[in-house]
């Protein structure tokens, strides 16, 4: 078990660490009642945490799996390879195959559910399979604030959702995960490739290979946190605020329009609102979202 650090309620950032700390009490005891897991891993904060917990506490009769499809890039699976390396975890990759669903394919607001759902049915095949008593995913408790569809999937799978449960934020997750020295705790979020796509736009291997590609470009610029919004042959460019300066220079333009172009895009378009997190959700109106795939609901 990782040393537990004090913390002083008396104190604005201690009683801040006493909060956290006491909700990753409450996560190790949900997971030491389980017989064992098999944990949706993605490489990413919340699901590396999770499944650095899940191995801490229940060690073999933890698995970490990945799904791997087109809408999964080559940096993410890297990225999650390198963390269960890092943190020996057990590991394995699945074949997702959600490009097989047309509805999935023509990329309406439920794209996301019909995604999980192919997930979460392969993960419990899986998890019968090999004997696991529960399936599990890092939803954390700030995710309920926002558009997720996927989440109405895990209910119906009854797929386990420790980080909610124990009602850990996100920030609590990144320090807590800082705390117990894991790689992942400052990573930017990074949902799916499909996730840039305008609803209503189909998804194609075709189109989400520009993107990979697109934002291959940006990330050897040195670029940490950006989107590559899709839009036919017009590439819209999301960076964040703290970093949109640097991309507004003439020579750091000049070469992501250059990148972006070889990527596949004839057009090149640097948001100046910079990054926002579900910018297309933005899109939707209230009566094409159901009230079962919102947080708020």
């Amino acid at each position: 078990m990782p040393e537990k650090s004090e913390c002083d309620p008396h104190t604005e950032s201690g009683a801040t660490d006493c909060v956290a700390a006491a909700k990753e009490e409450a996560l190790f005891g949900r997971l030491r009642g389980l017989p064992s897991v098999l944990i949706a891993f993605s490489g990413g904060t919340d699901s590396a945490y999770l499944a650095w917990a899940a191995s801490l506490i229940l060690g073999d009769r933890a698995l970490a799996v990945t799904a791997l499809s087109a809408s999964f890039s080559g940096y993410d699976r890297q990225r999650a390879i390198d963390f269960a390396s890092e943190m020996h975890l057990n590991h394995e990759f699945i074949e997702s195959r959600e490009f097989e669903n047309p509805l999935y394919v023509a990329n309406d607001s439920s794209r996301c559910y019909h995604c999980k759902t192919e997930l979460f049915e392969k993960l419990a095949q899986l998890s019968s399979d090999r004997g696991f008593a529960a399936v599990a995913y890092g939803v954390n408790a700030d995710d309920l604030s926002d558009f997720r569809p996927g989440h109405r999937a895990a209910s119906e799978h009854n797929v386990l959702a420790p980080l909610l449960e124990a009602n850990l934020t996100k920030s609590e997750i990144r320090h807590l995960s800082r705390s117990a020295g894991l790689s992942a705790w400052d990573r930017p979020a990074s949902p799916c490739l499909s996730s840039r796509v305008p609803y209503g736009t189909p998804v194609t291997h075709e189109n989400l290979s520009r993107i990979e590609r697109a934002e291959s470009v940006l990330r050897e610029l040195g670029f940490r946190q950006f989107r590559v919004r899709f839009h036919g042959d017009l590439a819209r460019i999301e960076i964040d605020l703290r970093e949109l300066p640097r991309a507004l220079e003439a020579t750091t333009a000049r070469a992501i329009r250059e990148g972006v172009k070889r990527s596949g895009f004839t057009e090149t378009i640097i948001d100046p609102k910079g990054y926002r997190q579900g910018s297309l959700n933005a899109a939707l109106s209230t009566d094409r979202v159901s009230s079962e795939d919102h947080g708020r609901a």
